[in-house]
């Protein structure tokens, strides 16, 4: 769940009873974002799942996760105090706000220093990644991405959605391999 809104905590509780396992917020929209990551961890899901017939499955141990993300303006060292405290980095690759913008290459550098920096850490990106910006993002470490347009205007959405998730994972096989 990415929450663009100016005031994050107030939407955690709710989103969490909605089911939401993931809660990503804007570093800029709040004042303390070590308060958020801690209401967010609290807030975490119990589920459970039944299998097969008279075989349960309790989930209840899994949390809510935590996603931080910045907007192009927001220096990457803003957020690395954050770090070891969320699962995910989100990288917006555009001004948020609306679909359909040219990504912004400049904002790789972000993404190849939380790589460098934070080896395990999920990196994501968000706004104008497609079949010609992919590997970009890939190379700089993200892990995980958002691609809207691309997806939706393609007349093969499924061969484009292979190949974004080809990419990616073809990197992080690499990146594993250089270490």
């Amino acid at each position: 769940m990415h929450m663009m809104v100016a005031r994050p905590e107030q939407w955690v509780k709710p989103m969490a009873v909605a089911g939401a396992n993931q809660y990503t917020f804007h570093l800029e929209a709040t004042d303390n974002p070590g308060a958020l990551i801690k209401d967010i961890r609290e807030n975490g899901m119990k589920s459970c799942c039944i299998c097969r017939p008279k075989v349960h499955l309790d989930l209840s141990f899994l949390l809510l996760q935590v996603g931080l993300a910045i907007k192009p303006a927001t220096t990457v060292e803003h957020l690395a105090p954050w770090a070891n405290q969320i699962d995910m980095a989100l990288v917006m690759t555009v001004e948020p706000g609306f679909g359909g913008q040219k990504f912004m290459e400049d904002m790789m550098p972000k993404v190849l220093w939380l790589r460098t920096q934070f080896p395990s850490l999920d990196i994501e990106v968000d706004g104008g990644v497609g079949p010609d910006t992919i590997h970009k993002c890939a190379e700089a470490g993200a892990n995980m991405i958002v691609s809207g347009s691309a997806i939706m205007k393609s007349a093969d959405p499924r061969s484009v959605i292979n190949l974004l998730r080809n990419v990616c994972s073809e990197a992080a096989q690499k990146r594993c391999l250089d270490r």
